[in-house]
């Protein structure tokens, strides 16, 4: 971390970031032990999801981990964690679902999915970078690496933005299908599915507001140097 104009907000979102963390495992862990209506597995529901979305070349993988579900477009493939690919929760169904919805998105081609598709591996490269040319710039005094640094910091900002309505248009597809297939039986399951896909929601506005404040932080170093 580098000490700027707004160290004190980056400690605080840093701070909001393990709170959400720790909300998104408490909400998971309770409906994750609640069975949904229909006792259909996230493998189950991802299959169903996929099947009338017309995708049934998309297959579904197993993947270790916890919340560690992601759906990867280059390989056309669901990866679910373990607590969710075999598991028939409330919370299983709807990070199924969700996971789905990128997929989806990816058979409609939506801007901002394939926009953060293309960006993801240079800006992992770059961010990677990005500190040592910082300290570069500072230490060695070349106004030239300070500045890029501050564009690779600029670019993970856009990223976070890219990334936020690809997620919370995941999740709006992910509940929409529930409903309209009448997955979620009761009020309480559409409760519970709705309050998984929200504590996640947060976790990527807290990266957006890391990303910010990051960005403010580095652009006010630089405009001081």
């Amino acid at each position: 971390m580098f000490l700027g104009p707004y160290t004190i907000p980056i400690i605080i979102v840093f701070v909001a970031s393990l709170l959400i963390q720790g909300y998104l495992s408490r909400t998971y862990k309770k409906w994750g032990q609640v069975r949904n209506a229909r006792g259909l597995t996230g493998a189950d529901v991802a299959r169903m999801m996929l099947d009338d979305g017309g995708l049934h070349d998309v297959k579904i993988i197993a993947v270790p981990g916890n919340l560690t579900d992601h759906y990867d477009p280059g390989k056309k493939t669901v990866n679910l964690s373990e607590s969710v690919f075999g598991v028939a929760s409330v919370g299983a169904m709807a990070v199924a679902a969700h996971e789905v919805g990128h997929a989806m998105q990816d058979k409609v081609r939506m801007p901002a999915l394939v926009l953060r598709g293309k960006m993801a591996v240079p800006l992992s490269l770059g961010m990677n970078l990005a500190p040592w040319l910082l300290l570069a710039g500072i230490f060695l005094k070349l106004s030239g690496l300070l500045w890029l640094g501050v564009i690779l910091f600029g670019a993970a900002l856009i990223f976070h933005v890219v990334t936020l309505p690809v997620e919370f248009d995941a999740s709006r597809r992910a509940l929409v299908y529930l409903d309209s297939r009448g997955l979620n039986g009761t009020v309480e399951g559409q409760d519970g599915a709705k309050n998984v896909l929200t504590a996640a929601a947060l976790t990527y506005v807290a990266g957006f507001a890391m990303a910010l404040v990051q960005f403010l932080n580095i652009l006010g170093i630089a405009r001081s140097r």
